[in-house]
């Protein structure tokens, strides 16, 4: 009996995820948005190839579009990488609708969009962002006591509770 193989529509790193650790530990976000971004050629490959980095990134929000600004995309080492800026500020597809929401959300109660996760779906790039506050020192110090609590119990109930 002979069995076709066939291949594989996506590529072999079909499931691609890149996540922004700090984005969770200094800010507690409200909502979550997914939106596409705009790449060269050149930094599609780079990003397939978990060559990014989203730490110190944010979205900004100029006129009607929405930018991520400040994320790192290292260069494809088989491409031209004359004039490449690896910083350089991309521009994010969203709809206008949800472009005016977060533009009235971010300047009235004085939130800040964050970039959490970039990720791949099917063939295309998405960029998870989330409407965030800020927490306070307090607040981070708070959250660790109670993670740690949490540890504590669970290890003293491993083997007693079934």
């Amino acid at each position: 009996m002979l069995i076709a193989l066939c291949p594989l529509p996506f590529t072999l790193n079909a499931f691609m995820h890149i996540v922004n650790r700090s984005a969770t530990h200094d800010y507690s976000i409200l909502v979550r948005f997914e939106a596409g971004i705009k790449l060269t050629g050149p930094e599609v490959k780079s990003v397939r190839g978990n060559r990014v980095s989203l730490a110190g990134s944010f979205v900004r929000i100029i006129g009607s579009e929405a930018y991520l600004v400040n994320a790192q995309i290292q260069p494809y080492t088989f491409a031209r990488v004359i004039g490449y800026d690896p910083r350089r500020t991309r521009k994010l597809l969203v709809s206008k609708k949800e472009i005016i929401s977060l533009k009235t959300k971010s300047d009235s109660e004085g939130l800040t969009l964050i970039p959490l996760t970039l990720y791949t779906h099917g063939n295309f790039i998405k960029l998870e962002v989330g409407v965030a506050k800020g927490k306070k020192q307090y607040d981070r110090r708070q959250e660790l006591k109670q993670r740690a609590q949490k540890r504590e119990l669970e290890h003293q109930f491993r083997g007693k509770v079934k």
